[in-house]
């Protein structure tokens, strides 16, 4: 007997990006291969030479800041998922786990990435800009997702959680 699987189409899927992420990860991109390029060029000394650590800690630099360009927020039949640029991170939240969702303005101080606070308690999803949606799990958990349309994915989760 063949068993046939059918994927479920998202009922939003949207991806905002930070264009001064974007800017800020090209700009350090060029310094980087300035001071590369620039100590290649030195004359060749005792302590001359490639150095592996500092390489590898602007590569790692680059791909954390690269990792913070865009977030996309899709909702299929029953997940809520996360996802920052390529992947590097993702979460996922089960819709009959939410309770409750709302927009709300993130205060400027709550910066951008991914934030733990404690007071109040939740965790910041946010790539760009103050408006973010609000989730409120059933286990008392609350998380904030950033969105630069943040009264279509409120009313999307509302309408999957019924």
């Amino acid at each position: 007997m063949e068993t046939k699987t059918f994927s479920v189409a998202p009922n939003y899927k949207h991806t905002q990006f930070s264009y001064l992420v974007l800017f800020v990860t090209l700009a350090v991109f060029a310094l980087f291969a300035w001071v590369h390029i620039t100590s290649s060029a030195e004359p060749e000394s005792t302590d001359s030479g490639p150095n592996f650590a500092i390489t590898f800690l602007m590569a790692l630099i680059l791909f954390i800041l690269a990792s913070l360009v865009s977030l996309q927020v899709i909702i299929d039949g029953k997940y809520l998922r996360i996802k920052f640029s390529f992947g590097i991170y993702q979460k996922k939240f089960l819709l009959d786990d939410i309770m409750a969702a709302k927009t709300v303005k993130n205060h400027w101080h709550y910066g951008w990435g991914i934030r733990k606070w404690l007071w109040p308690k939740m965790l910041i999803y946010n790539v760009s800009g103050f408006d973010a949606v609000e989730i409120q799990l059933k286990n008392g958990k609350t998380y904030r997702i950033g969105t630069d349309e943040p009264k279509k994915l409120e009313q999307t989760i509302l309408q999957s959680i019924k």
